[in-house]
């Protein structure tokens, strides 16, 4: 059996709104070995596939990143599209089930609306909200509607509704970009919603646009009036057309919502019936801003019940939902005294056990409602969010409940694509500690935190995170859209990639920072090569492609040394254990950590540029990275493999990096292996170190005690936190102390994933996948077993299809279950038995499917050690067993079960 599945246009099946399509699939089959020999796709204008427009073959194995080069597309036009595979020269597929893609408004001259803005602005309370407005169309058809479409967008955030019902369930549309370059529209299929006579309302609240940014309590970072732009496109049954755009001729109303800000929540007032103010105005904005949806909407992704309701110790009812979460709750308006309420959030509760709020800073991160008491109807915010578990009730009876509550989990919506599972459940809570940390920074772009007056794209949060976040969830059109903004405010800057994108901190710092540093401007660089490697990607290299060289000759041009970064105040190893009391600033040396970053990224541009054929470009910056690597060894390394920085994270960097002669990474792990010893066994590093300390001590041969720092329970430890309750990850690995004391009131979230980057680790060495190629064309399942685990389960959805390693300990011998997709490969790496006899055992008995490889298999099954093959299924070299123990297969797709003897008894 053999069939091609899963057929995705950008990451998706049937897509609305797009004009620049990319194609992948999946191949399927019960067989094993299986690639494909060529590929054969169509696009036509009809599902029955009489008009063809494109009609492509290939030889060639590649189901990922096939771009559209046919004829050019249409606009606002829906196309269908199927492939099918050739197995061998003779054996083909059927056709795949067909998707469609429908093109949008590709030309600015084709939006014939016009940019509306309310006659009437209502300023509300002492902290100058502009109240959301309402633009309300009536209209009648004198036909039956057989296709409509409503491309929309707005200065702000907004809701719109057709006929009364929602035309989305989508949340802050249009999003979050620098509204400067690029504003998004959404294209949205309304045909069933029409009747003859017709109402379109839509609502538009301040959000990012213009409501508070940033900790500094700015308003208006874009500007002073929120606007909506709205197209309604409708083909009649009688063959012509309406448009229905917006102009001067939509009514200005307010409704019940009085306000809403992100930092600082919504009031809402249903005895404020909704009425007409005035008439909406034109005014110009540049529609070449204009651009179409380009991340995964936000929606609510999960819908959680509360924990239970109590009294905390100052008598405060508080809900408690069990889970930091960002989002809002929903309630019933059952129980309430007088229908004045108040739902005031919160992420924890303090030493006294009482609702806690002051880490939310300037946030209010409060939500009111004026309602008839006791309606019966449900209730929520519309356009603020907050990160919270706790939720502190005002204004309800002794008699309310939890089950009066409903927690709505906000997050981008994107696929998740790993399931990870072992045999120790603190472990498992720290992965779900990962994933909850991700969901909840995910709301259209990647912020620090979501609860506190900042909320910001933070670079290096961002380039940090990305390695585990692409492991756990699809987050390529997330990403994408992100860096577009960066490319967009570094070239603002001659090359510098700023602090945070949307970059609404221009002018903010006045410490003597610049405005960008090492390891938050290198995710210009790093960011879009992790997309690439995980998914395969080369588009997002070639789109980011000028910003990614323009990062690396900005440095440059920055040092007194064009090989050296030694200039300007950096951030450093930020947050580092080993920092001087009252800093945030790690003790490893500024330059020492910029010019590592910079060869780093230096090494990752040359590789781009030799992959996308820039070959001048690649001679030049390999040469380039060459020369920083030799500046480095002759600044900042001394004999026998000293740093002038002696830390952890020095190391790590320079390890991790290979910015070492060969000849000196062994003594520095041993070096870097006595530092973590001198702390009892603990890591001592901050934002740029933790991300790679376990990697490298596994890499360097201490696995042993990468599995010990993950083990570790006590401050600093990822085990601390959650044996103290965190269910998202923290900013400090001490947020809260032991005696339940917090940090720092300044800067202390608790949903700041940079330090759930060990997943990255976890997945690769535990769950035992790890990518050789990029999309996992080959994939390296190669399992490090530790007896504090003794069990795991990984399984990861690949472009090409699903991943999966599965072990467990029994006794003295291992099973490894492999799950392998069609159109791949992968090299089984076997964990390492415990003497050399045992590894001679296991070349010579090593079973998979209780069948013992012998020579005669060699042609299905190859010996491998990393990327040297060899033929010699029952021996190794010396020289072979000190590179590494790991007894390797190169296989084909399919399942296979390995079972040996690990050590002998």
């Amino acid at each position: 059996m053999y069939k091609v599945t899963h057929l995705r246009c950008n990451d998706e099946a049937d897509v609305i709104g797009i004009n620049h399509p990319i194609f992948s699939w999946w191949l399927e089959s019960d067989s094993r070995f299986v690639e494909q020999f060529r590929y054969h796709i169509q696009v036509a204008m009809d599902a029955d596939f009489q008009e063809i427009i494109w009609d492509y073959q290939r030889h060639t194995s590649e189901t990922t990143g096939i771009e559209y080069t046919g004829p050019q597309l249409e606009s606002r036009t829906r196309y269908y599209v199927r492939v099918q595979s050739w197995i061998t020269a003779e054996i083909l597929t059927g056709w795949s089930e067909p998707i469609f893609f429908e093109t949008t408004i590709m030309n600015s001259s084709e939006w014939t609306a016009k940019w509306i803005k309310p006659e009437v602005v209502e300023v509300h309370g002492n902290k100058n909200y502009r109240r959301p407005f309402l633009a309300e169309k009536q209209f009648k058809l004198p036909a039956k509607a057989i296709q409509a479409r409503l491309y929309i967008s707005a200065l702000g955030v907004y809701n719109a509704e057709l006929n009364g019902k929602k035309i989305s369930e989508d949340y802050f549309r249009p999003g979050f970009t620098d509204y400067n370059y690029r504003v998004q529209f959404q294209s949205y299929d309304v045909t069933d919603m029409l009747d003859s006579e017709n109402i379109i309302k839509v609502t538009v609240a301040e959000g990012w646009f213009s409501g508070y940014l940033g900790w500094e309590g700015r308003k208006n970072t874009y500007g002073s009036s929120n606007a909506l732009l709205a197209q309604l496109e409708i083909k009649l049954e009688d063959g012509s057309v309406k448009v229905i755009g917006t102009d001067g001729t939509w009514e200005q109303k307010f409704g019940e919502i009085m306000y809403s800000d992100f930092y600082n929540g919504e009031a809402y007032d249903s005895r404020q019936k909704e009425y007409h103010c005035g008439q909406m105005k034109e005014f110009s904005y540049p529609m070449k801003t204009l651009v179409p949806q380009e991340g995964p909407s936000v929606k609510n992704i999960i819908t959680i019940k509360p924990l239970s309701i109590f009294k905390d110790a100052s008598g405060n009812c508080v809900l408690d939902m069990g889970q930091n979460m960002v989002g809002w709750v929903r309630f019933k308006n059952i129980h309430t005294v007088d229908g004045d309420l108040k739902l005031s959030y919160g992420e924890v509760l303090d030493k006294d056990g009482n609702f806690y709020s002051e880490n939310l800073r300037k946030a209010d991160a409060i939500d009111t409602f004026r309602l008839e008491a006791n309606d019966g109807k449900e209730y929520e915010p519309h356009f603020t969010f907050h990160g919270f578990r706790y939720v502190k009730l005002e204004g309800f009876t002794e008699e309310v409940q939890a089950e009066d509550f409903q927690g709505i989990v906000l997050s981008s919506s994107m696929e998740q694509l790993c399931e990870f599972h072992t045999g120790n459940e603190r472990i498992n809570q720290l992965q779900s500690n990962i994933l909850w940390g991700q969901r909840g920074n995910f709301v259209d772009i990647p912020t620090d935190c979501p609860q506190r007056d900042e909320r910001l794209g933070w670079t290096a949060d961002a380039q940090i995170i990305c390695p585990t976040a692409a492991f756990d969830f699809q987050i390529n059109r997330f990403f994408r859209k992100w860096l577009r903004d960066l490319k967009d405010n570094q070239m603002e800057q001659e090359g510098a990639a700023p602090y945070v994108v949307p970059d609404i901190l221009k002018g903010v710092f006045s410490d003597g920072l610049s405005n960008t540093t090492a390891a938050w401007g290198d995710a210009a660089v790093i960011c879009p090569w992790v997309i690439y490697e995980a998914y395969g990607d080369k588009d997002i290299l070639k789109e980011q492609y000028d910003s990614m060289k323009a990062w690396i000759d900005y440095i440059r041009r920055e040092g007194d040394n064009e090989y050296l970064w030694d200039t300007g105040a950096q951030l450093g190893d930020w947050l580092g254990m080993d920092s001087k009391e009252d800093s945030f600033y790690g003790a490893t040396e500024g330059c020492y950590a910029a010019t590592a970053y910079y060869a780093y990224s230096t090494g990752l541009f040359a590789e781009t540029a030799r992959i996308l054929g820039k070959m001048s470009d690649y001679k030049e910056y390999s040469d380039l990275y060459e020369n920083i690597c030799e500046a480095f060894r002759g600044n900042f390394v001394k004999q026998d493999a000293e740093l002038t920085s002696y830390t952890q994270t020095a190391y790590v960097l320079a390890l991790k990096f290979g910015l070492l002669k060969k000849e000196d990474e062994k003594r520095a792990a041993e070096r870097l292996v006595e530092l973590v010893k001198k702390k009892d066994n603990h890591l001592d590093t901050g934002f740029l170190g933790t991300p790679y300390i376990c990697h490298v001590l596994t890499e360097q041969g201490y696995n042993d005690l990468a599995y010990t720092l993950l083990f570790n329970n006590d401050f600093p430890s990822w085990l601390y936190q959650v044996d103290h309750g965190a269910t998202t990850m923290w900013e400090h690995w001490d947020s809260q102390k032991v005696d339940g004391s917090f940090w720092s009131t300044e800067m202390n979230s608790f949903n700041h994933y940079a330090y759930g980057s060990i997943g990255s680790w976890m997945y690769r060495t535990i769950g035992g996948i790890d990518m050789k190629e990029p999309g996992y064309k080959k994939t390296i399942i190669a399992p490090k077993p530790d007896e504090r685990i003794q069990s795991a389960e990984c399984t990861l959805t690949t472009m090409h299809g699903i991943v999966s390693c599965e072990w467990k300990l029994d006794g003295n011998r291992i099973h490894i279950k492999a799950v392998v997709p069609a159109n791949t490969k992968a090299f089984i790496m076997l964990p390492e038995p415990a003497d050399e006899q045992s590894l001679k055992k296991q070349i010579e008995e090593v079973t998979e499917g209780h069948a013992v490889y012998t020579e005669a298999k060699v042609q299905t099954v190859k010996h491998v050690l990393y990327d040297v093959e060899y033929t010699e299924s029952k021996s190794r070299t010396e020289k072979e067993i000190n590179v590494g123990n790991e007894t390797a297969f190169e296989i084909g797709s399919g399942v296979f079960e390995f079972d040996y003897i690990l050590k002998e008894n």
